[in-house]
């Protein structure tokens, strides 16, 4: 086949066969090669004067050639192949400066975007990026000085911060936009509390469920009330946020809260307006959960015993108060060599302080005793067996009571793990109540302990078997709400162990199927529920999986508003008082996030350039 025939028939022999197409672009190479030219897209290039040639044509680079270079014609053999593979290096190095410029500036805007993120992440102050810069040049100088250019070009100004933490914001909340348009179902839980300047900030974390069992947990708004905190005015926010992620309301499986009046009220409050539209629309109102462990720190409150926790608390800020009692008492039992540093101070707020601190002040209540005497302080309640035995109880049972809020804390939990600690817990307290009565202290380690210094006073079992009788009565009143709900969690949790009978009649005939398949009750792992019902069948079990993407969904607590509401005292503090809602918005949505935020898209967006 000839050059010309090439030529001429181009546009003929394509529509014909695409092999023409290759054949072409061999002989395209075969010119170059012959004429110091390279092609570059749909030009050539000649690599001696690089000048370009707009019409890729044997004949214009022949004419080229042999008029402004026709002294290399007489290169041959591999002089010519090393003369071209030469000229063809520096150009490409020559149209490589630019690209790898662009390339630098990228990478440091790509680095620009990671600085921000981690300190949104880790509730840092946005000016402190000139700081990491410093740090950054300080270390370059040292271990790599011919990188410290490349560092210096990337921009970490408090603006620069400011502006990609924003980008970075929105970016995570596109994205939980594109999931929630994938839910099958969701849920809210809610608190609010006041910032440091005494702004009302409500949190709104939604948690999701998509057809393929995928759940997602975010932060979905945090709205700033800087007037009244009425029932109406949260209702209109979560509105507002469900319309801004184009959420329906019949997707809504439960609301969790922290059982303020604001939020339970059943006329003015958020869940009696939200039951109030679900009827008007003709719809089943959600599932109701009033945070546990918020109940069970107002459970604890129950078991006062203000004979004890008095002198606890004098005798801790006697020690504490002034500073040269307790550098004295420090030394004291550093000579000791006690297995404790210090005594602790008691904060009501704090969920686990009573255990922590009873038991501190229990293990070190003979040295205490002796410290306080040799200053002149007598507390005649430390020496008293009716008192240590009253300590030594409540020491017991309020780290029960720690153990239990511990169990209930944690981000993701499923509401069927949390009432299985509840009814343990239940079960605990009747099997106490046997055992106090026989005298029997083995799951009280602190009573026991005493026991065994054979006090002149007996064990007070009445007052102590009132103290436990009370609790129960406080349990199950405060976590009926739970209790009422129990039949459904149940069915989650387990549905090979449910009773059909007590089960909805649209879900009675496929637990019949389901719990008669031996196949799928072998498949069957208690901790891994979601794995499980997103292999069930979808065309034989419908109801169920439905049943358990509801239940998937709901928050077992605020923990996570509490958690959220930590990182906020912390970002939001008085030296950085100033923060407005939006920034503090944006750095606790990217402090919570469990989506990575698509940092080459947004570099991709940005004109890439060196730091000024």
């Amino acid at each position: 086949m000839c050059t010309s025939y090439v030529k001429t028939n181009t546009s003929r022999l394509i529509k014909k066969n695409k092999d023409w197409v290759k054949e072409c672009r061999v002989f395209k190479e075969q010119w170059t090669n012959d004429y110091f030219f390279v092609q570059c897209k749909d030009r050539a290039v000649c690599i001696i004067c690089k000048e370009s040639v707009a019409v890729f044509k044997e004949y214009n680079l022949c004419r080229h050639h042999e008029t402004r270079h026709k002294e290399y014609t007489s290169l041959r053999g591999h002089a010519r192949e090393d003369r071209i593979q030469r000229m063809k290096g520096g150009l490409a190095a020559q149209q490589n400066v630019f690209l790898r410029q662009t390339q630098v500036n990228q990478a440091a805007v790509r680095a620009s975007y990671k600085v921000a993120n981690l300190l949104a992440t880790h509730g840092k102050p946005f000016t402190d990026g000139d700081f990491v810069k410093e740090c950054m040049l300080a270390v370059a100088e040292e271990v790599c000085p011919d990188k410290k250019d490349a560092l210096n070009a990337v921009s970490l100004s408090a603006t620069t911060m400011t502006r990609r933490i924003e980008d970075l914001g929105d970016n995570v909340y596109d994205q939980l936009n594109k999931k929630a348009s994938e839910f099958e179902f969701f849920a809210l839980a809610m608190d609010e509390s006041n910032d440091v300047q005494d702004t009302a900030q409500l949190l709104i974390f939604i948690r999701g469920v998509s057809t393929s069992f995928e759940v997602s947990e975010e932060l979905a708004a945090l709205k700033s009330l800087k007037g009244t905190t009425t029932g109406e005015d949260i209702f209109v926010q979560v509105c507002k946020t469900m319309e801004e992620l184009d959420l329906h309301l019949s997707k809504l499986a439960s609301i969790t809260t922290d059982g303020a009046p604001s939020m339970v009220g059943t006329t003015r409050g958020l869940v009696g307006r939200l039951n109030s539209e679900f009827e008007e629309r003709g719809l089943t109102p959600p599932l109701q959960v009033h945070c546990p462990i918020h109940q069970q720190a107002l459970y604890c409150k129950v078991l006062k015993w203000a004979s004890v926790i008095k002198v606890v608390v004098h005798c801790v800020n006697y020690i504490r108060k002034h500073g040269l009692k307790h550098r004295q008492f420090q030394a004291f039992l550093s000579e000791l060599e006690s297995a404790y540093e210090d005594v602790l101070y008691y904060t009501e707020v704090r969920w686990l302080s009573r255990g922590r601190v009873l038991r501190r002040f229990f293990d070190l209540l003979p040295e205490i005793n002796t410290f306080l005497q040799s200053k002149g302080e007598t507390v005649r309640e430390l020496t008293e067996p009716e008192w240590k035995w009253d300590l030594a109880f409540l020491t017991d049972v309020t780290e029960m009571l720690n153990h239990l809020n511990a169990q209930l804390q944690g981000k993701g939990k499923l509401i069927s793990d949390m009432y299985s600690h509840i009814k343990a817990f239940e079960v605990k307290l009747v099997l106490l109540v046997r055992q106090v009565q026989k005298l029997d202290f083995t799951h009280l380690p602190a009573t026991q302990s005493y026991c065994a210094e054979e006090p002149s006073v007996p064990f007070p079992v009445e007052k102590c078997k009132d103290a436990l009788e009370m609790l129960q009565g406080e349990f199950s009143a405060r976590f009926c709400e739970l209790n009422v709900n129990g039949k459904r969690i149940r069915l989650f949790q387990n549905p090979f162990a449910a009773d059909i009978n007590d089960a909805l009649p649209t879900l009675q005939f496929e637990l019949a199927e389901l719990q008669n398949c031996d196949i799928l009750k072998d498949a069957f792992k208690p901790d891994s529920l979601i794995e499980f019902y997103a292999a069930l069948p979808e065309e034989t079990y419908p109801n169920i999986k439905q049943h358990a993407m509801k239940m998937s969904t709901v928050f077992g607590s605020t923990y996570i508003c509490e958690q959220t509401f930590s990182c906020m005292k912390q970002t939001k503090n008085p030296t950085r008082n100033r923060l407005t809602d939006k920034h503090l918005h944006q750095t606790l949505r990217l402090a919570t996030t469990s989506l990575r935020p698509d940092i080459e898209l947004l570099t991709s967006q940005k004109q890439a350039h060196s730091s000024h």
